[in-house]
């Protein structure tokens, strides 16, 4: 039941990080991007501490030097997505990010030892297809694009960490670790910067929303989903988080609906529902 589950549940997580995307461009230009990532990550971890302050007492050195390394990395890969998406376009910035989905199977194979069908790669490169349909318009290589590449690598880094330790711990307490990392990480250029505090109610709402729904409870979900399916699946299903934004967009007025985004759409789609099915083993016969 569990490993039917988190497929679904995962894409939930993507749905969330869909419209998260979409609230967020309309406050970043009242607070920058470092504030922002660092008033966002305190909060859920604050939130979550709150919810369950047992938690605390599932922390040993173990678990908090490789939930602050999982964390790193995740802040590591915002933090590169946000220089590399100051520097060229948003659809190009999500194409190559959503290029986690190939980095993903390659070095689970190399570090986890995952068997790869070619089934499998296919999914993949379909989800490959689809987010260029959906996100390239237009094509040239700069500091901006080997920064969001960077930050595909790290993300890629950031599944494999999780499927790697998951299991060995338990998921609420590794996701509020992971919180805290990210949330140290982003103070670091914030504080140099400036930290600017979040001016208006509007800010918090975006604050608190993506804090509670698109990091505390979607970090839980994916570190439980990890424990019980492949690097590879997660990395496919999550890659619909680029449909959800554009989905959503769409909805709020804020781009029309158009073939490019019903075909790769579809495209990405297709891989996800391919690569949640169960598979039927055939029968041996002796």
């Amino acid at each position: 039941m569990q490993l039917r589950l988190a497929p679904w549940a995962l894409l939930a997580v993507a749905a969330m990080w869909g419209i998260s995307f979409v609230w967020m461009k309309d406050i970043l230009d009242q607070q920058d991007v470092y504030s922002f990532l660092t008033s966002r990550f305190l909060v859920a971890a604050a939130a979550m501490i709150l919810l369950k302050p047992k938690v605390l007492k599932a922390f040993n050195k173990e678990l908090v030097f490789k939930g602050l390394i999982v964390g790193m990395a995740l802040g590591s890969g915002y933090i590169f997505q946000t220089l590399g998406l100051e520097r060229t376009t948003p659809a190009i910035t999500g194409f190559i990010t959503g290029l986690y989905v190939v980095f993903t199977p390659l070095l689970a194979s190399i570090f986890l030892k995952e068997r790869l069908t070619l089934a499998m790669w296919g999914y993949v490169l379909l989800a490959v297809i689809g987010l260029g349909i959906l996100s390239v318009k237009g094509w040239s290589v700069g500091l901006g694009e080997i920064f969001v590449l960077i930050s595909a690598v790290l993300f890629a880094i950031h599944i494999i960490l999780l499927g790697s330790w998951s299991k060995n711990f338990d998921a609420y307490a590794l996701t509020v670790m992971q919180l805290i990392g990210c949330a140290l990480l982003s103070a670091i250029p914030a504080s140099i910067n400036g930290y600017v505090a979040p001016p208006d109610m509007q800010v918090w709402g975006v604050i608190i929303f993506t804090a509670i729904f698109a990091t505390a409870i979607a970090f839980v979900i994916q570190t439980w989903s990890q424990a019980r399916i492949s690097t590879t699946k997660v990395a496919v299903i999550l890659t619909m988080e680029v449909v959800f934004a554009a989905l959503f967009s769409f909805m709020y007025g804020m781009e029309p609906f158009t073939l490019r985004l019903a075909l790769g759409g579809t495209c990405v789609l297709i891989a996800m529902l391919a690569i949640v099915q169960p598979r039927v083993s055939t029968p041996r016969t002796n």
